[in-house]
């Protein structure tokens, strides 16, 4: 592929930076790994007067050389246009996104999203963007988010084009708008949480301008849908650097449009009640459980990180001062499990990932009652069977949960750990600790007991699986006989 760069004068050049041997090589490479598709695609929209270039992320990613999953495209065929041009061409095509100008495609197992040049924006109380269509590249690129995603490669001809300097701010790892970061943000408000997301993604910082424009304008975030405030949500939690990102949250005033129960987590402390920063333990813990998820062998894992950074956000809420310097937080797990619920689902989160994040959080303090490994085998598998498959994650965040600077302590829990982690896995060689169930199932009791359906047989049924926690497994003998005296106790006729 041929690659040059956009014609300019020495000044224009010098402002935007000229890109170096490597990244030009990392741009064809790029290109070259999706032949033959970008050179037919492009001279297919040439041969029709069109424009076709490759832009944003994948230039970005090439350039910083990461791999990029994406294929985004932009052109000044409007969509109906781009619909003609690929007939016959692409694999399939589909057109979920036409009303914002976006059409997708498959061809030899690549996908690709081609957009019309536009320009978007959002009235004052509008949860949804107006789209304007344009015909300049440059009009298009103005109107993107940062200067590092308002790059492109004209196909097939291979030239590049940076009018705003995104290679510079590349080079100083700093996220700047093209235009005003006012009219940026006014455009798109979303814009101000995917600036805290590359952040955190990438490991810049933001502009002067662009960090105020975010702080003044972060209340523009509440007419963006939360389908949209959530998936930014999510890329920045599994990104590397997750707490950079949240730290710019609280910083900026953006938390408490996305997350507001994270700097409610700022405890004033004072000399009378000395107790941890909670909103710093927090981050602490979200940063050990991701040491921890690496060093466990797991993938970055959205789950564990909600819970980590959720798991103490019932503490503003029950906390007490008592006698002798003491605060409390009495029950903080339960509260915050709650309040974990509630503000997940107001973000649209899906009911598992709900569900999982509250039982963590209603769970993360069940081990501190085990001491010095004084739980029964029952108390062992009652916490193993609570956490079902949650179990690992629950490992997991009650290590990370530990950020006391007494190494003794600190050692003494890790050692506690170990031993019900042990326990654990040497009572699940003997038994499915994740599947426990009663020896007997509501069948049999019914059977034994020759009882219908109904009330008698759950209370029957929960006593047994209680039996089971207890006792470990039982023959169907021992089981029918301890069935049929609790039935004589606590059931009449």
């Amino acid at each position: 592929m041929p690659y040059t760069e956009l014609p300019g004068d020495d000044t224009a050049r010098h402002e935007t930076g000229r890109s170096t041997d490597a990244q030009r090589s990392a741009l064809s490479s790029l290109i070259d790994s999706m032949q033959p598709v970008p050179d037919e695609l492009g001279e297919r929209f040439a041969a029709h007067d069109q424009q076709l270039a490759l832009v944003g992320g994948p230039v970005r990613d090439a350039l910083l050389g990461r791999v990029s999953h994406d294929v985004d495209l932009t052109t000044d065929a409007v969509p109906q246009r781009i619909l003609e041009l690929v007939d016959g061409w692409a694999d399939s095509v589909w057109t979920v996104g036409i009303d914002f100008g976006t059409v997708g495609l498959r061809k030899k197992g690549l996908q690709l999203e081609i957009t019309t040049y536009r320009s978007e924006s959002y009235s004052p109380k509008s949860r949804k963007p107006e789209v304007a269509y344009g015909t300049d590249i440059s009009d298009d690129l103005l109107r993107r988010d940062f200067t590092v995603n308002a790059m492109a490669v004209h196909l097939p001809d291979g030239t590049f084009v940076d009018p705003f300097g995104g290679l510079r701010d590349l080079k100083t790892q700093v996220l700047r708008t093209p235009g005003r970061p006012e009219d940026s943000f006014s455009d798109d408000p979303l814009r101000i949480m995917r600036a805290v997301r590359f952040a955190a993604q990438l490991g810049f910082t933001l502009a002067p301008e662009v960090a105020e424009a975010a702080r003044n304008m972060a209340d523009r975030l509440s007419i963006v849908s939360a389908e949209r405030v959530r998936d930014e949500l999510v890329k920045l939690l599994l990104s590397p650097d997750p707490r950079k990102g949240i730290e710019l949250m609280v910083d900026l005033g953006i938390a408490p449009y996305v997350l507001p129960e994270v700097p409610g987590l700022r405890l004033e402390i004072d000399e009378h009640h000395r107790h941890k920063d909670v909103y710093e333990h927090s981050l602490t813990v979200l940063d050990q459980a991701m040491e921890l998820e690496r060093s466990r062998g797991h993938e970055p894992d959205l789950v564990l990180r909600l819970a980590a950074l959720l798991h103490d956000v019932g503490k503003p809420k029950t906390r007490s001062f008592e006698g002798n310097n003491r605060v409390t937080f009495h029950h903080h797990e339960v509260v915050g499990a709650s309040m974990s619920r509630k503000r997940l689902n107001k973000l649209r989160f899906s009911k598992d990932v709900v569900n999982a994040v509250s039982k963590l959080v209603s769970l993360h303090l069940r081990f501190h009652g085990y001491g010095k490994g004084e739980w029964t085998d029952s108390a062992v598998r009652r916490y193993a069977r609570d956490a079902g498959d949650q179990l690992e994650r629950l490992h997991i965040l009650t290590r990370a949960d530990c950020t006391t600077r007494n190494k003794r302590k600190a050692n003494a829990l890790a050692r506690s750990y170990d031993d019900i982690e042990r326990r654990i896995d040497a009572l699940a060689e003997q038994e499915e600790l994740d599947r426990i169930r009663p020896d007997l199932d509501g069948n049999e009791i019914q059977e034994i007991l020759g009882i219908a359906p109904g009330p008698a047989v759950g209370k029957a049924y929960r006593y047994m699986l209680e039996l089971r926690l207890e006792n470990g497994p039982m023959s169907r003998e021992e089981a029918t006989a301890e069935l049929r005296t609790w039935a004589g106790q606590h059931l009449q006729d």
